[in-house]
């Protein structure tokens, strides 16, 4: 490892790691697609290739403690927390609020055997869990109209970004001000609870429910990458890669596609495989990553391309995985039979996180950020 102690006096574009946020989202889409194929409960994350690629969720936690400590730690002489936490939600919400319209629309699509409780949902329902949505107000199991138990029911990844929020408003109110040695101590307590939770559950399969066990899930999966990020941008260490974005996207990929360790009497092997992954190796992917360069015009577009529709990919995959998997589900497809349909419905999610990206996203961020964030 490098110090950046003789770091240039302007900030460094991480190319590398929107690149490398981009090929997790991916691994994500990927991961929802094949969900489709084996509706059986508990076993699915057993079942399907690309077993272990649900944590890139927290790989992205990884990525955004680092992120934020790069883009906020030396503005707050001049900032507010409450400057602070509108900036963010100005990031970040205009997504929330185009996916859960997205999952409003295709809702009723969705009425099959997997989604049970469709059907029967009034249209006045449908629009009230639309504003929770749109506003990140969680909703209890007991209040279910999906069937899945999601807090968000209309676009159900947007459960990490409420925990996202929380880890934001942490950093704001209290941990901005940690020395290192105390953001330490607290990453250190992070890792214990994240290596308790894989050894007793042996995944960290959950977060997404608004019950006491999402919440351990969800807390416990984004305290440890989250703050782990911001130590290692505070470190001032990055690690010196050749090729660094082509090695880093092998592991990660290879990381997020190893089957599951282990069997149902040997939980803990598995658990032990997902601390060894998210306690060490997505920090030093992160890392190398931070320390790499990328030369090739090709690369840099690639990254930046990548980079831009991460985030809006992760929030429009899963409306329209709803509608596959209701699809498959009444017609008893595997994979096998389905056919061309999970390759058009990767390509076609690909295609339009692109639209959304280059429509919406950008221009909506762009219109915000020049009217709102003074």
């Amino acid at each position: 490892m490098k110090n950046r102690k003789n770091a240039p006096t302007t900030k460094p574009h991480y190319e590398i790691l929107d690149g490398l946020r981009g090929v997790a989202a991916i691994m994500i889409l990927a991961f929802h697609v094949l969900e489709a194929y084996n509706v059986s409960g508990e076993t699915i994350a057993v079942d399907i290739p690309l077993a272990h690629a649900y944590l890139a969720v927290d790989f992205f936690f990884a990525l955004s403690g680092f992120v934020i400590g790069y883009a906020y730690d030396d503005r707050w002489r001049s900032m507010t927390i409450l400057n602070f936490l509108k900036r963010r939600v100005l990031r970040l919400h205009p997504m929330v609020i185009l996916g859960t319209l997205l999952g409003m629309s295709t809702f009723y699509a969705c009425a099959s055997a997997v989604f049970p409780l469709v059907q029967a949902i009034p249209l006045w329902q449908l629009l009230l869990y639309t504003l929770l949505g749109m506003l990140m107000i969680p909703t209890p199991p007991s209040a279910d109209i999906r069937g899945w138990q999601e807090m968000y029911t209309l676009d159900a990844p947007a459960w990490s970004l409420a925990y996202e929020y929380i880890a934001n408003i942490l950093y704001a109110l209290f941990i901005r001000k940690f020395t290192r040695t105390a953001l330490a101590i607290l990453v250190i307590l992070a890792a214990c609870a994240t290596l308790h939770l894989t050894l007793t559950e042996g995944d960290v399969i959950g977060g997404w429910a608004a019950d006491a066990r999402g919440a351990r899930f969800g807390i416990t999966r984004v305290i440890y990458p989250f703050f782990a990020g911001l130590l290692l941008y505070r470190l001032g260490r990055v690690i010196r890669l050749p090729r660094a974005f082509a090695w880093c996207t092998l592991v990660l990929v290879a990381a997020l596609a190893f089957p599951r360790v282990g069997g149902v009497e040997t939980p803990w092997l598995n658990g032990l495989y997902e601390a060894s992954i998210i306690l060490l190796l997505f920090p030093l992917i992160v890392a190398a990553g931070a320390g790499g360069q990328i030369t090739g015009r090709l690369s840099s577009r690639a990254c930046k391309l990548l980079g831009d529709i991460s985030y809006p990919l992760y929030l429009v995959n899963y409306p329209v995985c709803y509608v596959h998997t209701a699809w498959i589900s009444d017609r008893g497809h595997d994979f096998a039979s389905a056919g061309w349909i999970p390759y058009a419905v990767f390509a076609g999610t690909l295609l339009l996180a692109y639209l959304v990206t280059r429509c919406y996203d950008i221009p909506v961020r762009r219109w915000l950020r020049d009217h709102l964030s003074s």
